[in-house]
């Protein structure tokens, strides 16, 4: 009995890290359809046309998962690149400042895991929630009242500890 169990349990846990890796946007093969990536991936959060004329089809995880997979198709519908975004070594080539726009930030990060506002700036503080390594991270984008991208920031999530 307890042998058949032992089974069923492996079976199980093989089962979910399988479906698990077939989810995973950065699995993709190259030169997959479109119809098939939202066939395997469901459909995306996010679908931006290029400034290039092409099509990102975006799978975030936000406002709780730490991932935002952008999947670049090219001109016939098949995908280019697949690229995890939030990454901490990608914020500096990435995040254009004084030139990037509200919509530009969309088009890379999605929709941010929340908006808040602070004191010292006139316009919105977006956040976004990463990983690096395995401590949980902030991405602060500061977006002025016109729209445009100021700088960022970013800071180790604080969880706070219940009262013992």
């Amino acid at each position: 009995m307890a042998a058949f169990l032992s089974r069923g349990v492996a079976a199980v846990v093989a089962a979910g890290l399988l479906w698990g890796c077939a989810w995973e946007p950065t699995r993709v093969p190259l030169g997959t359809p479109e119809a098939e990536v939202v066939q395997r991936l469901g459909a995306p959060t996010g679908r931006y046309a290029m400034p290039d004329g092409t099509t990102r089809l975006q799978y975030s995880r936000q406002p709780m998962g730490p991932a935002v997979s952008n999947i670049d198709l090219d001109a016939q519908g098949r995908v280019r690149v697949i690229t995890q975004v939030l990454e901490d070594a990608r914020f500096h080539q990435d995040i254009r400042s004084n030139e990037w726009t509200r919509e530009d930030l969309l088009r890379h990060y999605g929709q941010p895991a929340f908006r808040s506002q602070v004191s010292s700036f006139k316009g919105d503080v977006w956040t976004w929630r990463y990983h690096w390594y395995n401590t949980p991270r902030l991405l602060h984008v500061f977006v002025d009242t016109q729209g445009v991208v100021r700088r960022y920031e970013t800071a180790d999530e604080q969880f706070l500890e219940p009262d013992l």
